[in-house]
């Protein structure tokens, strides 16, 4: 199924800081899950800052959170980041034939009735 513009947008924008899009990278190239304190400890940031962007990459979301005692792991959703953000990419791909519009042609090009005793 499609993403509608809500979820596409509410994704964009999660992707839109890039200490998030870094979030995303180390999770996709790290295992795909990883303790918080491993995440904020990979920025220069203060800690409130990295739960932050944390919890935008969860509501939008693009990471999931499971506890474990007091302590926290991020898991990255790569299914939905592939699904909306592939579903934007194909936006782009050039239509086929089948999918191009095609105009009957502007309308003040049809002919116009003649009209008596005036030339154009």
């Amino acid at each position: 199924m499609a993403p509608n513009l809500a979820e596409t947008e509410l994704v964009f924008d999660a992707l839109a800081h890039e200490v998030r899009r870094h979030i995303i990278q180390l999770l996709s190239h790290l295992g795909g899950e990883l303790p918080s304190g491993y995440l904020a400890k990979r920025f220069s940031h203060s800690w409130p800052t990295t739960t932050r962007h944390l919890r935008v990459l969860e509501g939008a979301g693009l990471v999931t959170v499971r506890r474990e005692g007091r302590s926290s792991v991020y898991r990255l959703e790569r299914d939905r980041l592939r699904r909306v953000v592939g579903a934007w990419l194909a936006i782009l791909d050039p239509p086929t034939p089948e999918q191009t519009w095609r105009s009957s042609g502007p309308r003040w090009a049809s002919p116009r009735p003649a009209t008596k005793g005036k030339s154009r």
